[in-house]
């Protein structure tokens, strides 16, 4: 009972008041031991794949269908790395694998770790804007985060193996697909996302600390792009398992 509905039993939905997105990338040996052989790493010039860092204002999170005063209201970090999956009628789907969840709540925590493999902890993540000014800020999960909304001419980072704003914008997030593989089986559960007037905007980043990325396989990563959406309906639908052709 406990695995069915840690796989995303019902669809549920919720308001991003802001989505902050950072990509990093690494070299692809760097990252392929941290995927399960059902997926494969999503790279760029056959050199790169990257890992995101998402910082999620939601708000009235429920299940689809109830009314939004039921909803609550959180903010969400995930960790996760860009891939691809083949299902088993061939197609490939482009998607994110979920290496780590964080959030402020003790009860997204709970419900979280009740219906999904998202590992959730709780953290005492903050985000503060001023003056076109995002701080974002987690002692304990060692993030240090500022970057300026209001920038509209925003250079690529420094280290950026994207050329240009258009080649960064498909390693943006979220992708349309989240996996979850079975690690004692060919099980592969699929969780699509569905959004409407999805305009991420680049944000020029000031200053970026992510303890996640201090792991020392992960040392060295070079900040890719950095992006931002405000003001969005979003909703995951249920999970879909796939057997996973070898």
């Amino acid at each position: 009972m406990l695995a069915f509905l840690k796989n995303h039993p019902f669809a549920v939905e919720a308001f991003f008041e802001s989505s902050l997105v950072l990509t990093y990338a690494l070299p692809i040996a760097v990252l392929e031991p941290l995927i399960p052989p059902q997926l494969e790493l999503d790279v760029f010039q056959e050199q790169w794949a990257f890992i995101a860092i998402a910082i999620v204002k939601t708000k009235h999170l429920r299940p689809k269908g109830f009314p939004a005063f039921m909803g609550s209201d959180f903010v969400l970090t995930g960790y996760r790395v860009f891939v691809r999956y083949s299902n088993s009628e061939g197609k490939r789907l482009r998607g994110l694998y979920i290496l780590k969840s964080e959030t402020d709540s003790k009860k997204m925590e709970f419900f979280g770790n009740l219906f999904t493999h998202y590992s959730y902890t709780t953290t005492d993540i903050s985000i503060t804007e001023e003056n076109d000014m995002m701080i974002v800020k987690s002692a304990a999960s060692g993030l240090d985060i500022t970057v300026d909304t209001g920038n509209e001419t925003a250079a690529l980072p420094a280290e950026s193996p994207f050329n240009n704003w258009k080649e960064a914008r498909r390693f943006a997030g979220p992708l349309p697909f989240t996996f979850t593989c079975n690690r004692h089986s060919d099980e592969v559960l699929i969780i699509e996302g569905v959004r409407e007037n999805w305009t991420p905007v680049p944000v020029s980043v000031l200053h970026n600390e992510a303890g996640f990325l201090n792991a020392p396989a992960l040392q060295g990563a070079r900040l890719a792009n950095a992006f931002i959406i405000r003001q969005i309906p979003y909703y995951w639908k249920k999970g879909k398992v796939d057997i996973w052709r070898r």
